[in-house]
């Protein structure tokens, strides 16, 4: 029997003996070609994979490499990057469930957009109805101020107060006004949003049976 033939008897029976006196034996090969055996993790293959015997002689589970505080920063970014991406898609699918539950199909997703866009009309309608009363006091001012047009500086404090009172509020409404037409556009893009969603789910349901459709009549 040859050296080498001697040497790994040996590191079988090793490996043997070790079983039966432990739990688990973790077993690799370092980088210099040495088999080594122990009971805990081998420091010499932090950088290898060991192979964890149970106490029958089977290999029970792998251990990895050892990852450094980059690797494992790395790894822990990349676990909570999946996370977050599995919950939003959890909660887009629970979205999409009661978007389905609201709108049960075209009529109804159809009437809540127009109600919508009716309450914004009917809040522009107010604005715009302000907008020409305020053109109306306007005119009732230039008509005062038409007393001082030789001399504007000799009009009444109070008079000039009012203009640029007057000029502020029409400001006012025509921003609110702008941004009401913002609001429409909103509206409009989140019911598109919602519409692409439903039409396939709306299409989904429309092809499955009702309970007693197939039956005879």
């Amino acid at each position: 029997m040859n050296s080498r033939l001697r040497i790994g008897t040996l590191s079988a029976l090793l490996l043997a003996v070790r079983l039966v006196c432990a739990q688990e034996i973790f077993v690799c090969t370092d980088n210099k070609g040495h088999k080594l055996t122990s009971d805990r993790p081998i420091p010499e293959c932090s950088d290898r994979e060991q192979r964890v015997f149970g106490s029958g002689g089977t290999v029970k589970r792998t251990v990895g490499p050892s990852l450094t505080s980059q690797e494992r920063a790395n790894q822990d970014e990349l676990q909570k990057r999946e996370a977050e991406e599995q919950a939003r898609a959890a909660e887009e699918k629970r979205r999409d469930r009661a978007l389905l539950m609201r709108y049960v199909n075209r009529a109804a997703h159809d009437q809540e957009r127009a109600d919508a866009l009716i309450q914004v009309d009917e809040v522009m309608h107010a604005s715009q109805l302000r907008l020409v009363e305020l053109a109306q006091q306007r005119k009732e001012l230039d008509t005062e101020m038409e007393f001082y047009q030789k001399n504007p500086a000799k009009a009444p404090a109070a008079l000039k107060r009012r203009i640029s009172e007057n000029a502020l509020n029409v400001a006012a409404q025509q921003r609110f006004m702008a941004s009401q037409e913002e609001e429409k556009l909103r509206i409009n893009q989140r019911f598109d949003e919602e519409l692409l969603k439903l039409k396939p789910r709306w299409a989904l349901q429309a092809a499955v049976p009702t309970p007693g459709a197939s039956k005879g009549k």
